[in-house]
């Protein structure tokens, strides 16, 4: 019975925890932390295909790529978007830190 209990708590917790929304915010902007993960890897994949990608950031605009999440495009219509895109990379360099709300610039976890 004792290790059923514990069971049962284990799932609730599990349950809980997994509808917590965890997000990356930069000012008064929120995104989901699955979408700064995925601007993550867009930047990423252009500093392998471009090493001078921090160079070339006023040539190249991430809002062009068809890959970028939906919940961008209101920060593409800004004029500092290379500069919040660059923080939000910033903290989710170690996106495990992120999803235990180890770094200040994650939220909705516990």
């Amino acid at each position: 019975m004792k290790g059923f209990l514990s069971f049962t708590v284990l799932a609730v917790l599990l349950l809980v925890h997994s509808s917590q929304a965890v997000y990356v915010q930069d000012g008064d902007l929120k995104f989901s932390l699955e979408s700064v993960k995925k601007l993550k890897e867009l930047m990423d994949e252009n500093r392998r295909i471009n090493p001078r990608f921090a160079l070339s950031m006023a040539s190249y605009s991430l809002c062009e790529e068809k890959d970028l999440p939906e919940e961008f495009q209101s920060v593409c219509k800004r004029e500092d978007a290379s500069m919040i895109f660059e923080r939000l990379n910033l903290a989710v360099q170690d996106p495990d830190l992120c999803e235990i709300c180890a770094n200040a610039a994650c939220a909705g976890c516990f």
